[in-house]
């Protein structure tokens, strides 16, 4: 099994980046935030693999990180969920914004996605949430590979571990919250939501 690429970027496109090692060009399908992340053309980098082989097609997938590699294997482990359906919902979340969003069992998050209907965005909840809750309570929430909309996200939860709530009540409250919005309001909103819940 190949478990990572090192070489120099021959060509990229959203979704699509292609390696060069020894001479040999290595074409990896690649999340969006993957193909970002990477350099340009003719800089050095590194792709952690995924090798899927079927009837009629051999297919290599890369990821600018392990984190991000661990959520493919985690979503292909679904019933119905394919490398392109897994590769489209990685492209809209970070792994950190992933592991939130199963955790908290925000299944709605998912059906944002082109191509993710209620039923499938369900079975994923269903599947992974003790999973990757489990993981998200020994380890915190992985690293994401290219920070596009989880920075915000980041910063509250930071804070809210300051102010004393553990990972996995921080990262419930802030789940179903717009990563868009300023961290300030991702606090007072994640606030909110944790004062009525003791009060309930």
């Amino acid at each position: 099994m190949i478990d990572h690429l090192r070489g120099t970027v021959s060509y990229k496109e959203p979704g699509l980046v292609v390696i060069d090692c020894g001479g040999v060009g290595y074409a990896c399908r690649t999340s969006v935030q993957t193909a970002a992340a990477v350099g340009a053309v003719d800089t050095e980098t590194t792709l952690f693999t995924r090798m899927t082989v079927r009837e009629d097609e051999v297919a290599l997938y890369g990821f600018a990180a392990r984190s991000e590699r661990s959520c493919f294997d985690q979503l292909i482990s679904v019933s119905g969920v394919g490398p392109k359906a897994a590769l489209a919902i990685l492209s809209d979340f970070t792994p950190d914004r992933f592991a939130l969003s199963v955790a908290a069992g925000d299944y709605k998050q998912f059906t944002k996605t082109k191509g993710i209907g209620t039923k499938t965005a369900q079975r994923i909840v269903l599947e992974l949430k003790d999973k990757v809750a489990k993981s998200v309570e020994r380890e915190g929430l992985p690293a994401a590979p290219v920070q596009i909309s989880g920075g915000n996200l980041d910063e509250a939860m930071s804070a809210l571990l300051v102010l004393g709530y553990s990972q996995g009540e921080a990262a419930e409250a802030l789940a179903s919250l717009d990563p868009a919005l300023p961290s300030s309001e991702l606090i007072r909103l994640a606030l909110s939501k944790l004062g009525k819940r003791m009060l309930g």
